[in-house]
């Protein structure tokens, strides 16, 4: 594997139960890259489309000296349930539990039909790809940095915030959930993947630590078109757009946390003027990240 000056991509296999599968890796590395720049990966929403959100941060990566990763999980191989979800519900087909509404950006989903099965093999689910993309990197380019930062939009912000609370030991460091369609909540009462009821050892003390940044577009409202937007009862309890999904969200896990005297530094950072938009979305995320390297 190589990686030169410039953008480019290299893949790499699939976790357990993949590994008939391939990722595809899109990177583009900085003319002033050092062993000492920063490494930023950008997880793609449902487009799956790792080449465009790479191309959106290479300002950046130039600006800042920061190594950008984009892995791609082409949906042949990774379903709603195994992209969207982590693979934390087991994979089969539920395409008739969605009815895609005319003429609007909503799919309503049947919770009758929409039947998750739990995956107990935490090894299935595609958190761990990231630090093992990272390690496989970090390797390559015989970088000294110990963490990496994160940015998702849409699908990838849903992906993002259900990597923190499955997955809180990574060594991913600021980790920003831009604008996802729905969440899943620290919730005890409700079954995967609106909570975590039926979901086995996890650890919310350190999913409270992780830098978790709810990463939102002031836009991304009801008046939004932009995107999917997944609608059911239960994922309506969060609110009938992003934005305030994304807040409430937020708020429910500060609440838990409080309760169970957990130390919480998730952060909730409205971007004015913005909808769902994953240009612009990065570009306030590159301020937000890097605005004090310069």
């Amino acid at each position: 594997m190589k990686i030169i000056e410039g953008s480019g991509s290299f893949q790499i296999k699939g976790g357990i139960g993949h590994e008939n599968d391939t990722i595809t890796v899109f990177y583009h590395k900085p003319k002033n890259f050092t062993s000492k720049s920063k490494i930023l990966m950008v997880i793609p929403g449902s487009g799956r489309n790792g080449d465009s959100y790479r191309d959106s941060w290479i300002k950046t990566s130039e600006k800042h000296c920061v190594l950008i990763l984009s892995p791609a999980y082409a949906k042949k191989d990774y379903s709603y349930l195994g992209y969207h979800l982590g693979g934390v519900a087991k994979d089969r087909d539920i395409k008739d539990a969605f009815t895609f509404v005319k003429n609007s950006n909503q799919v309503i989903m049947d919770e009758e039909k929409a039947i998750f099965e739990y995956n107990d093999d935490a090894r299935q689910w595609i958190y761990p790809d990231f630090d093992r993309i990272f390690n496989l990197v970090k390797k390559t380019i015989q970088s000294q940095q110990k963490k990496y930062d994160m940015f998702g939009h849409s699908a990838g912000g849903q992906i993002l915030h259900r990597f923190v609370l499955m997955h809180p030991n990574s060594k991913a460091d600021r980790i920003l959930a831009s604008n996802a369609g729905s969440y899943t909540l620290p919730d005890m009462e409700t079954n995967y993947p609106c909570g975590i009821k039926n979901v086995n050892h996890l650890d919310l003390k350190k999913a409270f630590k992780k830098r978790l940044v709810l990463f939102l577009g002031e836009l991304d409202n009801a008046n939004e078109n932009g995107g999917i937007l997944l609608r059911s009862k239960t994922t309506d309890k969060q609110g009938l757009h992003r934005l305030a999904r994304g807040k409430y969200f937020y708020h429910y896990g500060l609440k838990n946390s409080k309760d169970h005297k957990n130390k919480f530094n998730w952060t909730l950072k409205v971007i004015p003027n913005v909808g769902h938009n994953q240009r612009k979305m990065a570009k306030a995320a590159a301020v937000y990240l890097y605005k004090n390297d310069l």
